[in-house]
């Protein structure tokens, strides 16, 4: 090398090698959702694409988890599907839990999961009457004849029998038919409030009453997002991003413009209609299933300790739950209760 260019080769080289550590400092601070490799997720819900799973489909649509660095594909459930054994084979990252007493049962069975998230402040169970009861308290079902399912007898059925003295002599099985609640006015019938109201007063044309079991001290939360915990440990990042934008998506499937969340859901869903899906946003906002109690503080998605324990016991009471489980392992607060999205709830 020429002598005479050694301090120029000596410039260039210091002033590539301050580039690339400006470049690299740089990125470094760059926020998640602007990288431009997005993470691939997989999320499994445990039934076909529906409102109650509005704001993981707003999410995917209106592009919050590509903002967080996720390209996250939705894997709808449906009733010859088991997403939870695919979660838990690795097959799928996170899975859609329908409540908490599914993940008592993971602990107490030993299942690797453990819940990230609680998407539904209230489980949405209800009991429908017909009008002319004028039926109005919980404790004015006992004379009537219910229909319960067979789920719900090993399950919310206890704890009605445990808390309030409700016996079983009065219950009949439930198909998902409601055709014998609707013959029979001295009869109540399970259901979900965000779907059989609106089933019921379509066949039977009238409103039918509705007691909210969440409302008279049955605190499970509903609609968890599970994973593994091996993903919680060794990848807490990724997780904190999926549920940080699951969590934007939901805010803004209840509060903004839902329109690409609903053109999803039917898409994937063909049967499912713009009247249903505005009845259950509806319902999920006049009962606050997803926004209330500590999500005006914490945030969509929020738990507690505290609640954990008080459904914890109330189900040994029930005899639903072994008294003797570790049932802290099968939630944690790490990723959640930090007020994400606060902002995006309308000012009153």
């Amino acid at each position: 090398m020429n002598p005479a260019l050694l301090p120029r080769a000596l410039t260039l080289g210091l002033l590539s090698l301050s580039l690339a550590l400006v470049m690299s400092l740089s990125l470094a601070v760059l926020p998640a959702g602007a990288q431009t490799t997005l993470d691939k997720v997989s999320f499994g819900t445990n039934w076909v694409p529906e409102a109650e799973h509005g704001g993981f489909f707003q999410a995917v649509a209106d592009g919050t988890y590509r903002r967080y660095g996720l390209d996250v594909t939705i894997v709808p459930g449906g009733p010859n599907d088991n997403n939870r054994m695919l979660l838990i084979a690795g097959k799928l990252d996170f899975f859609m839990a329908a409540n908490t007493l599914m993940s008592f049962d993971a602990v107490a069975n030993n299942v690797p999961v453990v819940t990230v998230a609680a998407i539904f402040q209230k489980d949405p169970q209800v009991f429908l009457t017909h009008p002319a009861s004028k039926i109005t308290k919980l404790e004015q079902l006992k004379p009537l004849t219910l229909f319960v399912s067979k789920e719900g007898i090993s399950s919310y059925f206890q704890w009605l029998k445990s808390e309030y003295g409700f016996s079983e002599a009065k219950v009949r099985p439930y198909t998902f038919n409601p055709q014998p609640f609707i013959a029979s006015p001295q009869s109540a019938m399970q259901g979900y409030v965000t779907s059989e109201p609106f089933a019921v007063e379509k066949a039977a044309n009238f409103k039918p009453g509705i007691i909210l079991l969440a409302d008279y001290g049955f605190n499970s939360y509903s609609t968890l997002i599970e994973t593994r915990r091996e993903l919680t440990d060794k990848k807490p990042d990724l997780v904190q991003r999926f549920v940080d934008a699951s969590i934007i998506g939901w805010y803004n499937y209840l509060y903004g413009n839902n329109a690409p969340g609903n053109a999803l859901i039917k898409k994937l869903n063909p049967e499912m209609t713009d009247e249903l899906l505005a009845f259950s946003v509806g319902k999920m906002k006049e009962y606050g299933i997803v926004d209330s109690g500590d999500t005006l503080r914490d945030g969509i998605g929020a738990m507690s300790d505290e609640r954990a324990t008080s459904f914890f016991d109330k189900m040994v009471r029930a005899g639903v739950v072994r008294p003797d489980i570790d049932f802290r392992k099968a939630y944690t607060l790490r990723f959640i209760n930090k007020g994400v999205g606060l902002d995006l709830r309308p000012k009153k």
